[in-house]
């Protein structure tokens, strides 16, 4: 998880696992993410970070990189509201912070600084805070 990553290889290099094609009648949200599985991590935007790990794809190589970007701009902006990519990373599942914790304690430092968010987001600073240890 810490070792550097190849940024030029997609998810599915990286993880070894290739997605069948979706479904002809798949959502936008099914095709979209089965897309940016193929494309270069190093090539994905907020938006498609804020997407992909929404739906937990991809946690291992892209919490570090949404990390990253958090750093420099915890306020990071997809394609939905600013602080966008922030909250989809505050929301993944306690098992995540465990499975991975410097992550969350990196993250733990970058919301523990923040002051002003918005309540919703606000709301999930505080939350998961809580459970961190």
């Amino acid at each position: 998880m810490t070792r550097p990553v190849d940024r030029d290889r997609s998810l599915e290099e990286l993880e070894r696992d290739r997605w069948p094609a979706p479904p002809a009648d798949a959502s936008r949200l099914i095709s979209t993410a089965h897309d940016l599985r193929r494309r270069p991590i190093g090539e994905l935007t907020v938006e498609d970070m804020r997407l992909l790990i929404g739906q937990d794809i991809g946690l291992a190589y892209l919490l570090p990189l949404a990390l990253e970007v958090l750093r420099d701009n915890p306020m990071a902006e997809g394609h939905m509201y600013e602080g966008d990519l922030l909250s989809a990373v505050l929301t993944r599942s306690p098992g995540v912070w465990e499975e991975w914790p410097e992550l969350g304690l990196e993250l733990g430092a970058i919301v523990s600084g923040l002051a002003d968010l918005p309540v919703p987001l606000s709301q999930k600073t505080a939350r998961f805070l809580a459970l961190q240890p």
